[in-house]
């Protein structure tokens, strides 16, 4: 299933993707794109429902981030070899966590607000998995048994802040509209294998992003089970995965984003986001 929210900020309404690629209403039949309904359980019935049986949404309504009320939003830093050599860092030898907060996350094709006095605002085309049961000292052997779905995350970064400003990276990751999510949330049955999907970003019709989730250091399983040994991960919760090479600040000179600038981004079957962006 390609699960999605519709509809004006801070109002969206529940929605599937049918087969045709037509938005169906699901706010009759569940709340929101959270919680409960991202459990095994909450999938299942969800499955259970024939898409024509429900409301075709007409028009062409915005579409908000694919998961609604999230708890944690999670990020992984340096997990391609290939982009680490591009920032001109190492390998690290453990998985680099950092958050963003729940006022980063905007719809996939949402405006991406620039900082006052920002000069190094980047792009990072990302995997995003989504939680879907509760996970606490899970093994990695079982760790993709409580993944819900993927989605695609830009993860949006001030390098400036991140890197040059002291202390930890989250400062230049956590500005308003720096998390898009979506366009959907894709079912993890869909997705035979995660770590085997290309990935792309264009600026202004640029392909800077030219991926693949294969060239990760540590993959989905062993993400979701390194996670959750320091802290319980509750359905809904989203773990933005890392990025492959082509990031503005890894070119010759370094290129990053200014106002008036259109994202375009990808993952295969995961669906594409556009983002213009401006100055907040």
């Amino acid at each position: 299933m390609k699960l999605l929210r519709y509809g004006e900020p801070g109002k969206e309404k529940p929605g599937l993707l049918d087969a045709d690629g037509r938005i169906r209403d699901l706010s009759g039949k569940i709340a929101d794109i959270s919680g409960d309904a991202l459990t095994p359980s909450g999938l299942e019935s969800l499955a259970k429902i024939d898409p024509a049986s429900l409301p075709q949404v007409d028009g062409n309504p915005r579409i908000g981030p694919c998961v609604g009320d999230v708890g944690k939003f999670i990020c992984i830093g340096l997990n391609y070899a290939d982009h680490a050599a591009e920032s001109g860092a190492k390998v690290p030898p453990e998985p680099i966590m950092f958050m963003k907060p729940r006022s980063a996350i905007v719809g996939p094709n949402d405006e991406v607000r620039i900082p006052r006095g920002s000069v190094k605002t980047d792009w990072e085309v990302e995997l995003g998995i989504v939680i879907g049961k509760t996970a606490k000292y899970v093994s990695e052997a079982d760790a993709l048994s409580h993944v819900a779905g993927y989605c695609v995350v830009n993860d949006v970064s001030e390098r400036e802040y991140q890197l040059e400003r002291h202390g930890t990276w989250d400062k230049g990751k956590c500005c308003d509209t720096f998390g898009p999510i979506g366009p959907w949330m894709v079912t993890a049955d869909e997705i035979a294998d995660p770590q085997n999907l290309g990935m792309w970003l264009e600026v202004d019709g640029h392909r800077y992003q030219d991926g693949s989730t294969k060239t990760m250091v540590y993959g989905v399983a062993h993400l979701v089970s390194y996670l959750s040994q320091f802290m319980t991960l509750h359905p809904g919760d989203i773990i933005a995965t890392g990025t492959p090479p082509g990031v503005g600040m890894g070119q010759k000179p370094p290129v990053y984003l200014k106002a008036g600038q259109t994202m375009r981004l990808g993952i295969e079957g995961l669906g594409e986001q556009r983002q213009v962006t401006a100055a907040d």
